[in-house]
């Protein structure tokens, strides 16, 4: 996975809260739910702490002064993104944008971005306040991203993914799935409350897999605006192996056996690691986000 070294980045997509705190001291998660499997399972890619019943509160961090600038001073380049965990993000996050809104723009659409906050430990949002043991996830209320990026050690160490930098654009390519399906009407789809391995929530998470491979097979061909060529410039069969590798590392089925040593598909929320690895790669196979179609 190689960013081309010349290409400047658009921080402005990404806003740096790491070292921040939440004002007034709430809580983020309370009761200790952070240590059960069912916080796992319920929250890891998800949607927002809120739909859970998780959070206790919504105020915006606060970030330290030299924390909050970091990105904005290192994260100049694609050079910068092919050598710092924290850049590459940036530069993911503005390849994923540029790929929906050149998609939205040949559709007659028009694309509504949406920023990433990169906190660590806790946050809030407009879903409530949220731990990082929640995983990354979506807030449709602002329509914003939030990522510790501590989670893509646990996805290596917790989870057994093998790691790689795709399959940390994966996580944020997935996310980003979330945000074109609120923009689309269907995130509400996975709001009804059910669970199991035919119920919207999953049907939900699946597409938002299909719609990151889909960003994936286009990625090396969509050029910025700011410089009419695509910034990223690479993206070899090893890096897609990665991808589908963190694609079934947080499958229910792999989860569940990890962390309670059996299987409950009535109780999934994401889909097995099988199904999203398919999604995934039916994404990236067609290049189409018509045949993302989980739902039929």
């Amino acid at each position: 996975m190689q960013f081309d070294d010349d290409a400047d980045l658009d921080t402005s997509e990404v806003r740096d809260a790491r070292g921040g705190r939440i004002p007034g001291g709430k809580a983020t998660v309370g009761g200790g739910v952070i240590g059960l499997i069912a916080l796992i399972l319920g929250v890891l890619f998800g949607v927002g702490p809120e739909q859970l019943g998780l959070s206790s509160g919504g105020e915006d961090p606060v970030a330290t002064a030299s924390s909050a600038a970091q990105v904005d001073r290192q994260c100049r380049t694609g050079a910068d993104a092919n050598t710092r965990e924290d850049c590459r993000i940036v530069a993911v996050v503005n390849s994923v944008q540029d790929y929906w809104g050149a998609e939205y723009a040949r559709r007659g659409g028009r694309y509504g971005p949406a920023r990433t906050v990169m906190f660590t430990d806790r946050v809030g949002t407009a879903c409530g306040a949220a731990s990082s043991a929640v995983g990354p996830f979506y807030c449709p209320g602002d329509r914003q991203v939030y990522l510790d990026l501590g989670f893509f050690e646990e996805l290596r160490t917790r989870f057994g993914a093998g790691g790689g930098p795709f399959a940390q654009a994966y996580v944020v390519a997935h996310e980003y799935g979330h945000h074109v399906q609120n923009l689309m009407g269907t995130l509400s789809r996975s709001q009804d409350g059910r669970t199991g391995a035919n119920s919207n929530a999953v049907r939900v998470e699946l597409q938002a897999d299909c719609y990151a491979g889909v960003w994936a097979r286009h990625a090396t061909t969509t050029p910025t605006e700011r410089t009419g060529r695509p910034l990223l410039t690479r993206l070899t069969d090893a890096d897609i192996r990665d991808g589908l590798d963190a694609a079934a590392a947080v499958g229910d089925d792999r989860i569940q056996e990890r962390f309670q040593g059996r299987v409950t598909p009535e109780s999934w929320t994401h889909g097995s690691a099988a199904q999203r690895q398919q999604w995934f790669y039916t994404g990236y196979t067609t290049g189409d986000m018509a045949r993302c179609n989980t739902f039929r």
